[in-house]
């Protein structure tokens, strides 16, 4: 029997299942992609035990600064050339089983390519290299940590986890500690992303 977690005002809606059989029937992830897309207007991820996560929609604040967030990223790509980037309505497969849809992501030109262009038409079976979560009023901080950390041991070798309401900046690296800065003006994405500087000022 399918159980359905009903939110509190603002929080995710969690939709459980048997998670060995959402992962392992091919039909699920077909029946996944079908429901993202007939429900555009609602942000839904799946994580790695088969439970389907409902999000209410970014408030216009958060939404202008993720935007700003994308823009920088975008504009940096553009120049540099060597790799692709996401918004956040992007979903992809990780390695765990598990679909998700960071705020801001990149892949490398070369990983991108590798796949088949009807792997990139869905949910692209990839972790992207460098992945962005912009904590919102409706995100509890322990799950975006405990997302960030999926991501790198994924295969991201570096996210940005920006808590707006704390001004702090939390930084994950493939095999290394997390590191959390206060009240940062800039970001330097170097050596992963080699002279990518986010400003932080109109962030928070």
């Amino acid at each position: 029997m399918t159980a359905i977690i009903i939110p509190l005002e603002f929080a995710p809606l969690t939709l459980r299942s048997d998670p060995e059989e959402i992962i392992t029937n091919e039909q699920a992830d077909e029946q996944f992609f079908e429901l993202c897309q007939a429900n555009r207007d609602l942000r839904i991820e799946r994580n790695a035990k088969g439970e389907i996560i409902f999000m209410p929609p970014t408030g216009t604040e958060t939404g202008n600064r993720n935007f700003r967030v994308i823009q920088q990223l975008a504009n940096w790509t553009d120049a540099d050339g060597t790799g692709i980037g996401f918004d956040s309505s992007t979903g992809f497969t990780l390695p765990n089983g598990a679909k998700r849809s960071p705020d801001a992501s990149w892949i490398q030109l070369s990983r991108w390519q590798s796949l088949t262009c009807e792997q990139q038409i869905k949910f692209a079976p990839i972790c992207p290299d460098f992945v962005v979560e912009l904590r919102s009023a409706s995100d509890r901080l322990s799950d975006l940590q405990e997302k960030m950390a999926e991501y790198i041991q994924n295969g991201s070798g570096l996210g940005w986890l920006i808590d707006r309401t704390n001004k702090k900046v939390y930084i994950y690296r493939s095999q290394s500690q997390v590191e959390c800065l206060n009240n940062p003006q800039t970001i330097d994405a170097s050596p992963d992303l080699n002279g990518f500087i986010l400003n932080l000022g109109k962030i928070w």
